[in-house]
């Protein structure tokens, strides 16, 4: 039980950090020695058993269920999403308190996260082939194009939008050091679906049936991504890793400081005046957040990590 309480724990640490832009559940998944049990077991699913469970009633079909079901570690990825599906919870009914009540704090703290886990990872970052400076060139225009129009017009909450933003979202959760939240703010859903998600609960919590059913079609939407996402889009980026490491971390890079248009645009919008004490406040938030990120990456730096075994829920041993 204490083993499996600590997986709880590290999904509450991951959930956490994903729902902040600017910090990647993957680099909490890494720091705390599970990172490579995760990947494994998300890759470990088959497309071609969603067959079978249409044939469950034959044994030989639902052998070939359970085995996958063994390869995904599923009781891991139970115990881990629990704590991450807490902490999201959590965490989100605070940050839609704090954009209401100071959205140029918020923001600026967001800017903080984001320019600061750019910095972290720019040591990976190569502009010496012209491959590597057209991904810079191309993350960073998308993410700058994309950020406007969301900043500037605000992109739309249809459902389609919703599914593509799940499934962009919670693919990042693979990638070390971005953050599904930063894709959710670059297409101008973050707030959107931490709206969504509280006022969720809080019908839920009040009996208001027609309200919740509202805010669960576009939660529906998102998770129904996040679902495709994780199975399918999460392989390709890992694909993309394994073999176009420096193209990818370069362009994903790029993203996060194209991004950073997003929440400076919003800093600017949500200021009326820039009196001293609000100018000094939005110097102290965006210092705090880069701090915090710079905070994690002096003790992690070093460390190296080893795959855990996927039939031991104990965190494999980590050297420093």
């Amino acid at each position: 039980m204490k083993r499996w309480l600590s997986i709880y724990l590290k999904g509450v640490f991951m959930g956490a950090a994903d729902a902040v832009p600017g910090v990647s559940g993957g680099t909490i998944a890494l720091i705390t020695g599970i990172y490579e049990r995760l990947v494994g077991a998300i890759a470990a699913f088959d497309p071609r058993v969603v067959a079978d469970l249409l044939r469950a009633y034959n044994p030989e079909a639902r052998g070939r269920i359970a085995g996958m079901l063994r390869e995904m570690d599923v009781a891991f990825l139970l115990v881990l999403g629990s704590g991450i599906i807490t902490a999201v919870v959590a965490v989100t009914g605070l940050l839609e308190h704090a954009l209401e009540a100071s959205p140029a704090i918020v923001f600026a703290f967001f800017a903080g996260l984001i320019l600061a886990s750019a910095i972290v990872l720019w040591s990976e970052v190569g502009l010496d082939t012209p491959g590597e400076i057209a991904a810079a060139v191309v993350g960073f225009g998308v993410a700058f194009v994309v950020a406007g129009i969301s900043a500037e017009s605000g992109l739309p909450h249809a459902v389609p939008l919703l599914f593509v933003a799940g499934a962009l979202g919670i693919s990042a959760m693979v990638l070390p050091g971005v953050s599904g939240s930063l894709l959710l703010l670059l297409l101008g859903q973050y707030e959107f679906m931490v709206g969504e998600l509280q006022g969720f609960i809080d019908a839920v919590l009040a009996g208001a049936v027609d309200t919740a059913l509202d805010s669960l079609v576009n939660i529906s939407a998102f998770l129904a991504g996040a679902a495709v996402g994780i199975l399918t889009f999460a392989r390709v980026v890992e694909w993309a890793l394994s073999n176009y490491h420096q193209l990818t971390l370069t362009f994903l890079v790029a993203l996060m400081v194209g991004a950073l248009r997003y929440p400076v645009a919003e800093v600017i919008a949500e200021t009326s005046a820039w009196t001293p004490s609000h100018t000094a406040s939005v110097l102290v938030a965006g210092l705090v957040g880069a701090f915090a990120v710079l905070l994690v990456d002096y003790y992690t730096d070093d460390l190296e990590y080893v795959e855990d075994d996927p039939t031991d829920p104990t965190p494999a041993p980590r050297n420093d």
